[in-house]
């Protein structure tokens, strides 16, 4: 039998340099940590460290975005300090976290896009390990053009409910805007989409399937009272892990996901990029991946509008239709007020092509109704979403549309500007000093003409005879204008339509 003593001294005569102090003073933030109560963004769950080859490797594996890798590691025994990337945040594009042990408790701080994050954790048993452990979905599918499905020959037009109720959606709220719909003639004026956001998801059940929370009881049954009424339903998810409100996506469920929404009847899917920013950061990642729920809501059997919703990434107006989309936000989110929603519609919205039948350019929901804008200024919103033939999705309280809201959302003729068969997208013609003039062309060799305001005092605008000739019809009063009229009042921040009138 070798005594310690002479044991300890071999050892450290055969041992490399270094592994005698390693192995009587480890390094005790390697290995595995749990964390029992994660905050719910970003969701750290559990870090991860080893050391290879002298050099610190490690990952945070969170609910959000799968696992993080650490970068730039380094660890004195006491604190670990290394980066990780910081997608969402274009300012900050990489950030600073530290991890420490005291008492046999790791101490983990640091910050990610809009959240700070300082969480305590444990020693994770082998269980606890593979029970967290992040599971990389497959590979994207090729890049396949589908066939035309014939959906969405004109602009969708229905209510989503985020505008107005965020998350806070229920059961009962849907079928309320759907009754809404009927009762106030909107139905009949062309808004059929009944559309759930985000806020509907519950968790997987052992075999997979995406079920709805506790405040949607049966989908298929809210499904089929939507039908009834002579409406559509649509739903929201995500192709990363997490929804923009942190509800469950699609991620690795993609076919799974598009299976489970036909079977309930739906007619109408946005697909929201989200999380998902953190595995398709390219152009290339970001067509496949949209490409891959198109491909499995064709394989479903049903027919589903699909709607894009990238953010206007990577010249989307470019390949939507190639992914089977039927129309793709152009932009960010719109927000009741007067700048932003200009901004959307005068500037960005604009700057993509290729809008027509089947395919159409989405500069986000309407905000008519909410309060957030003057009645000129929610004129001039509906104006531009319709000469450039956007979606008209409504996003407030159906049941508390004002009187004035309704007559400007059922304005048939309006609408009928937006909804033209020949589904060209309007545009500016002339523009000076915040006064423009928008023209679209339209089927039957017609024309809407749009004059906008953009300053803050009411102002005349001259249409001239090269770009209207004949007689005009105002459609917001809905009257025709004698042959001689050619010049408008238009008020501040607020819109003429007009249009050609034959013979």
């Amino acid at each position: 039998m070798i005594r310690p003593v002479i044991a300890l001294m071999l050892l450290m005569l055969v041992a490399p340099p270094g592994a005698y102090a390693s192995a009587a003073a480890p390094d005790p933030l390697l290995g595995s940590w749990v964390f029992d109560d994660p905050p719910s963004y970003p969701g750290v769950t559990m870090m991860q460290v080893e050391r290879i080859d002298g050099a610190i490797r490690g990952t945070l594996t969170t609910r959000w975005y799968g696992a993080i890798a650490m970068r730039d590691a380094t660890s004195d025994g006491r604190t670990l300090s290394f980066t990780i990337r910081n997608l969402n945040d274009r300012g900050h594009p990489t950030r600073r976290w530290t991890a420490s042990v005291d008492g046999g408790v790791l101490h983990l701080t640091g910050d990610i896009w809009y959240a700070h994050t300082a969480q305590a954790g444990r020693r994770g048993s082998a269980a606890e390990v593979r029970a967290r452990t992040f599971h990389p979905a497959g590979p994207l599918p090729a890049l396949r053009a589908p066939a035309d499905d014939g959906l969405a020959r004109t602009p969708p037009m229905g209510w989503s409910s985020w505008n107005k109720f965020g998350e806070h959606i229920d059961d009962a709220t849907i079928r309320a805007m759907a009754d809404a719909l009927v009762t106030t003639g909107l139905r009949d004026a062309g808004y059929i989409y009944v559309n759930i956001d985000d806020g509907w998801q519950g968790e997987r059940d052992a075999a997979g399937r995406l079920q709805p929370n506790a405040r949607f009881p049966d989908m298929k049954a809210l499904a089929d009272y939507v039908h009834a009424r002579g409406l559509k339903l649509g739903l929201y998810t995500s192709p990363g892990p997490r929804t923009c409100a942190g509800y469950v996506g699609s991620y690795g469920h993609v076919h799974q996901d598009a299976a489970t929404f036909a079977a309930w009847g739906v007619d109408y899917l946005k697909y929201d990029l989200c999380s998902g920013e953190w595995f398709y950061d390219d152009a290339d990642s970001v067509r496949r991946v949209y490409q891959e729920m198109g491909a499995a809501l064709r394989a479903s059997g049903r027919p589903i509008v699909y709607s894009l919703c990238e953010y206007g990434r990577f010249d989307v107006a470019d390949w939507g239709r190639a992914v089977g989309g039927h129309l793709w936000r152009t932009t960010g989110d719109i927000t009741d007020d007067y700048k932003t929603m200009s901004d959307i519609g005068f500037v960005r919205n604009p700057r993509f092509p290729h809008a027509g039948p089947g395919g159409w350019n989405d500069p986000d929901m309407l905000e008519v109704g909410n309060g957030g804008m003057s009645e000129d200024e929610y004129r001039t919103h509906l104006t531009l979403w319709a000469i450039q033939a956007a979606p008209l999705m409504m996003g407030h309280d159906l049941r508390q549309t004002s009187r004035t809201a309704l007559a400007m959302l059922a304005n048939r003729e309006v609408v009928a500007v937006d909804q033209d068969a020949l589904g060209a997208q309007g545009g500016p013609l002339l523009r000076s000093d915040g006064l423009e003039i928008w023209t679209k062309p339209l089927s039957g060799a017609g024309q809407a003409v749009a004059l906008f305001n953009r300053t803050d005092a009411a102002a005349t605008i001259s249409v001239p005879e090269s770009i209207a000739a004949g007689r005009l019809r105002d459609l917001w009063r809905g009257i025709d204008v004698p042959a001689t009229t050619r010049h408008f009042a238009v008020p501040a921040h607020g819109a003429v339509l007009l249009r050609t009138v034959a013979g």
